[in-house]
C-alpha cells in the first residue's frame, strides 16, 4: 500500500511539473515583420497608447555588453545611500564572473543629501563601472519606473545576453543552482519566480500597497512574479518596455510587470523542485543552512553583514550537498 501511494504521489508531481513546464514552450510570437502583435489585454489596454517615458540615464554603462555576451545579467534596484548593500552583493553572489554581469540601478538622492551622495555615487561608479542612475527621485513609489528603465537599458545595451534577473539587494541568490537550471530553460517568452495568482488590490489608504479604484479599477491582478527576484529571457526586456505604453503606471512594480505580461500574452511560470514541488524562489526569510540553500534559487531578507558572513561557507561547501 505504501509503495502504491508513493507511486501515485510521484506521478502527480510529474504531471504537474510537465503541465507547468509546457507553458515555457509557448511564448507569444512576434509578427512576421518582427513587430509586437496587437496587445492581448483588455479592450481599454488595446486602444490606449501612453506617451514614452521622459527619463534619461545620468550615469550609464552603455558599453558593458559591447565586447561580451553575458549568459545572465543581474539587475539590482538600490537607493543611492545603499553602498554597503552594493558592496556585499559584489563580494558574494554578484561577484564578477565570465558568464554573469551585475548592475545596480538607482535614482536621485533626496534633496538634503543630493550633493554629497551624488559625488560618492559617481566616484563609486568610476571605481566599479556597475552603477546606472536615472534622473528621477529614488523612492519606493518610483520603483515601477526604475524597473521599466532597467528593461529599456537591457533592450538597448545588452540584448545579446541570454537571461536577466531583477533581484533586490537583500536577497541571497544561489547563482550556481540558478545557472544550472537556466541552461535548459527556454530562451524566448520565459519568465519565472514565485508566481502569485490570487493577488488583489489593497483599498486601505493607510496600506503601503494601497491602490485606488481610479488608478486600478479591477478587483484582482493577473498572475505576476514576486518582485523580490524573478528571471526572464532577454527578449522580454524590450517587449515589456513596449507593452508599458499600453499600461498605466502603478506603484507596485511586480504587479505592473504582470500587467505588461498580460498585454503580451505571456504567462509567468513557477520554479519548483521536481519531487516535492517546493518553490525555489523562497520569498520568506530562512535561517541559513548550507544544504537547504543549495536546493533553492533565492532566499529573502539578508542584511549586508549576513550575506558576507554566510557566503564563504556556502561557496566552499554547496557542491557537496
Amino acid at each position: 500500500m505504501f509503495c502504491f501511494v508513493l507511486c501515485c504521489f510521484v506521478l502527480c508531481c510529474f504531471v504537474l511539473f510537465c503541465f507547468d513546464s509546457s507553458l515555457w514552450l509557448k511564448p507569444r510570437p512576434l509578427s512576421k515583420d518582427g513587430a509586437e502583435p496587437r496587445p492581448a489585454g483588455s479592450a481599454k489596454e488595446q486602444r490606449r497608447l501612453l506617451p514614452p517615458l521622459p527619463y534619461r540615464y545620468l550615469v550609464n554603462q552603455a558599453g558593458l555588453c559591447r565586447d561580451r555576451t553575458p549568459f545572465l545579467v543581474f539587475m539590482v534596484p538600490v537607493a543611492p545611500r545603499d553602498a554597503a548593500a552594493r558592496e556585499a552583493v559584489r563580494k558574494t553572489w554578484g561577484a564578477p564572473s565570465q558568464d554573469t554581469l551585475t548592475l545596480f540601478f538607482t535614482g536621485l538622492p533626496v534633496m538634503g543629501e543630493r550633493r554629497s551622495l551624488q559625488e560618492e555615487l559617481e566616484q563609486e561608479s568610476r571605481l566599479y563601472a556597475d552603477i546606472i542612475q536615472v534622473d528621477f527621485m529614488d523612492s519606493y513609489q518610483n520603483l515601477t519606473l526604475k524597473t521599466l528603465m532597467m528593461m529599456k537599458w537591457l533592450g538597448a545595451h545588452c540584448s545579446n545576453a541570454s537571461f536577466a534577473m531583477k533581484v533586490d539587494a537583500d536577497i541571497f541568490v544561489n547563482v550556481f543552482h540558478l545557472r544550472d537550471r537556466l541552461r535548459t530553460s527556454p530562451r524566448l517568452g520565459f519568465i519565472t519566480g514565485s508566481v502569485i495568482r490570487d493577488g488583489r488590490p489593497r483599498r486601505d489608504p493607510w496600506s503601503k500597497w494601497y491602490l485606488s479604484k481610479e488608478l486600478y479599477p479591477e478587483d484582482s491582478f493577473p498572475p505576476y512574479v514576486s518582485g523580490a527576484g524573478y528571471v526572464f529571457s532577454l527578449d522580454l526586456a524590450g517587449r515589456i518596455f513596449w507593452a508599458s505604453r499600453y499600461v498605466q503606471v502603478i506603484p507596485l512594480e511586480d504587479v505592473y510587470v504582470g500587467l505588461c505580461l498580460r498585454v503580451l500574452g505571456v504567462r509567468p511560470v513557477y520554479s519548483r523542485s521536481m519531487l516535492f514541488l517546493r518553490n525555489l524562489f523562497e520569498i520568506q526569510n530562512l535561517k541559513y543552512d548550507r544544504c537547504t540553500f543549495a536546493k533553492l534559487v533565492i532566499v529573502n531578507k539578508f542584511k549586508p553583514s549576513e550575506l558576507l558572513q554566510v557566503w564563504p561557507d556556502f561557496l566552499e561547501g554547496h557542491a557537496r550537498c
